[in-house]
């Protein structure tokens, strides 16, 4: 059988803002510059979602990209887009949104939906602005 690597690409806009609540104002300043704005920030993600798998030799698929699709933006873009992600994203709370960490929450939404595809996730990469994206394989 072979095994194929299927990438799907989205896209979401959303807000944050990076500080440690266990620190002082001048403190998260200090370490997160401009990126710890109390009014906070935002950015245009670009999300790339890599599953890996066998070739169906009925369909010719590792995985239907509709099915793929559906399942990151129910998953994913439904809660992030257009959303604060410090406050509004419920996987999002108690974590410094950075991201690094916000790939690993993708991650972590994203993969029990896709072994019940029987099909590994792969990786997520997640492109913050056009020179910095993160990569997370779990």
């Amino acid at each position: 059988m072979k095994k194929v690597r299927v990438i799907r690409r989205e896209r979401f806009n959303a807000a944050h803002r990076l500080f440690n609540p266990n620190w002082t104002d001048e403190k998260n300043e200090l370490v997160f510059g401009k990126c710890s704005n109390k009014n906070w920030h935002g950015h245009n993600y670009v999300l790339f979602v890599t599953v890996e798998g066998h070739v169906d030799d009925d369909t010719g698929y590792v995985i239907d990209l509709k099915i793929l699709s559906d399942l990151i933006k129910e998953k994913i873009v439904n809660k992030m887009d257009h959303r604060n992600l410090n406050l509004e994203v419920d996987f999002m709370k108690d974590c410094i949104t950075t991201a690094e960490n916000i790939a690993v929450k993708i991650y972590e939404q994203l993969e029990e939906g896709i072994k019940s595809t029987g099909n590994n996730l792969h990786s997520v990469k997640l492109y913050e602005t056009e020179n910095n994206y993160v990569e997370y394989y779990g």
